[in-house]
């Protein structure tokens, strides 16, 4: 028994993948065990379940289909495995992730310890304040649905020499798919949604960083999002074809030609981040894409939509966890003017709900009254009906469920949020 597998198989690094499993939480697969159900599931198989991975004997089940419909059309379609192969395969991953972590790129960002989407963002704007501003943007078409497997384990093999801990993974790569119609094999690909899937992807992809690196072109990548940094359109050009070309020959993936393209710094999109030239500074710098702040204020709109159900506190506590986390994500970037506009548009339909729910001209002139409105105001105001809009943004209900009494009913300000936030990103 190899001494590797051992390791992945020990008590303390099993734990805490575990652990980790739990923590992350996610829904079951084929087997219909949920992670609250992890615990006594393993207390009860996993002896048998370790004795059969020595012995190579284990069989992982089929990971269960999902499909993510994306922003632009079309689905991504993610694979779901057991909560206890999700297990198995966080404690492949915690041993073997060490072992690749000298092998990769000072470049790639994506899935690795210590390293964020930030990190990639801030380097290609390095790129492009030293005058690299013809972008390459690669697109590899379904990358984890078209991974050559044989190719891949070949590249697993040249890092952990270890053939009990290289059947263990392969059996994840063909394990299967099981779709509604029924259960289809996986000749291609690593699932995407598995533990395994970053580590094998950042694998496989370290080959195009290395070539990159060889002809030192200036590069970021997270997972397979690789946009190349380049100071002519004849450049640009040349590497596109090349690049694409290399990335089909060598390593098998397929390249879309028809979203591969050579962009402007001004019509990138990248990571969520658009990217724009400050005149004053004579620097580039980053905001959130358009098609990001449109994205967020539309599930603003859901969790404010009137006619749903729930108390304001209850919204409340919703909409300050997309604002938190929306905001920590892109507090790189500049957004004040954005962050003003969001905050007035949220605060005018949580009005509106505060309206809809103080039903009737007794209810709302009480509401008024005991916010500070005076009473002929308030009397004055409740007769005024269903009209939200115009009750929301032009009466005294504007004045009376101010920026401070919306905070002190915990509602997290975005402006606020994000000047404190990039404050910290800054420095």
């Amino acid at each position: 028994m190899s001494e590797l597998l051992e390791k992945i198989l020990s008590n303390d690094n099993m734990n805490a993948a575990y652990k980790r499993v739990c923590a992350n939480k996610g829904a079951g697969g084929v087997d219909d065990v949920t992670v609250e159900e992890l615990g006594d599931y393993i207390k009860e198989h996993w002896n048998g379940i370790r004795e059969q991975i020595r012995h190579r004997e284990y069989k992982p089940q089929p990971v269960r289909r999902v499909e993510i419909p994306k922003p632009n059309g079309g689905v991504r379609k993610l694979g779901i495995p057991t909560v206890m192969d999700r297990v198995i395969q966080q404690g492949i991953v915690q041993v073997i992730s060490p072992m690749c972590e000298p092998l990769f790129s000072e470049w790639s960002y994506g899935f690795r310890p210590n390293r964020s989407c930030e990190m990639a963002i801030r380097q290609l704007l390095v790129y492009l304040n030293e005058g690299y501003e013809w972008i390459v943007d690669i697109d590899l078409e379904k990358f984890f649905d078209n991974v050559p497997q044989d190719k891949l384990m070949s590249l697993v093999h040249d890092i952990i020499k270890d053939g009990d801990t290289e059947s263990l993974i392969r059996k994840y790569l063909k394990a299967g798919v099981m779709t509604p119609q029924g259960y289809e094999e996986t000749k291609l690909g690593t699932p995407q949604g598995g533990n395994l899937s970053p580590l094998l992807s950042n694998i496989m992809l370290n080959e195009l960083d290395k070539e990159l690196e060889a002809r030192e072109l200036r590069f970021t990548r997270y997972a397979d999002d690789c946009v190349i940094a380049v100071k002519s359109e004849a450049s640009a050009k040349r590497v596109m074809r090349t690049v694409s070309d290399w990335i089909q020959r060598k390593l098998g993936l397929k390249v879309n030609m028809t979203k591969t393209h050579i962009t402007r710094p001004q019509k990138l999109k990248y990571l969520g981040f658009g990217f724009y030239k400050d005149s004053k500074a004579n620097e580039w710098k980053c905001r959130p894409h358009q098609d990001s702040v449109k994205k967020f204020k539309s599930r603003l709109k859901e969790l404010t939509c009137r006619k749903m159900p729930g108390t304001v506190t209850s919204k409340i506590v919703k909409i300050n966890q997309v604002t938190r986390g929306w905001i920590n994500y892109y507090a790189l970037g500049s957004m004040k003017t954005a962050m003003e506009e969001i905050d007035a548009h949220l605060r005018t339909r949580l009005r509106v709900i505060i309206w809809k729910q103080w039903k009737g001209p007794k209810k709302r002139e009480w509401g008024l009254l005991k916010l500070g409105v005076a009473p002929y105001w308030a009397k004055r105001t409740s007769q005024w009906g269903d009209h939200y809009q115009f009750v929301a943004t032009k009466s005294c209900l504007k004045r009376a469920v101010s920026k401070e009494v919306l905070t002190k009913a915990g509602l997290v300000s975005c402006l606020d949020y994000y000047n404190e936030r990039h404050a910290l990103k800054l420095y």
